[in-house]
């Protein structure tokens, strides 16, 4: 079982950055994929960038270039920077942990990104 807490929403203008964080309950270097995901309101959650155990990683092609994942195994932490936000990027950030590639993921509470235009 993973835990995870974000932190590091808030409040910014268009063009602006934020920097989300996600503290793990374990290490993050045997988890197989970390992810991002945003969820606003009236709409499907979506999947905005992961990072797996190899260092790879994948983005959403609307944030691609503007945000990017990063993890530090020493800290248990999953990062996402997010650089030019647009009002289009306001929602819910959660964070998400899948130790195995078949099994569970594992979910944080999320945190508000509110971008004003």
């Amino acid at each position: 079982q993973v835990q995870l807490a974000e932190s590091g929403g808030g409040l910014v203008q268009a063009g602006g950055s934020l920097r989300l964080s996600c503290s793990a309950s374990r290490s993050i270097s045997s988890i197989y994929r970390m992810g991002w995901y945003r969820q606003a309101p009236g709409k499907q959650r979506e999947l905005v960038a992961s990072i797996f155990n190899d260092g790879s990683t994948t983005y959403l092609d609307s944030v691609r270039g503007r945000f990017t994942i990063s993890g530090d195994n020493a800290k248990l932490s999953v990062y996402l920077q997010m650089n030019s936000l647009r009002p289009e990027d306001t929602a819910v950030y959660y964070c998400a942990s899948r130790p195995e590639r078949d099994g569970v993921q594992y979910w944080g509470r999320g945190t508000q990104v509110t971008v004003s235009s």
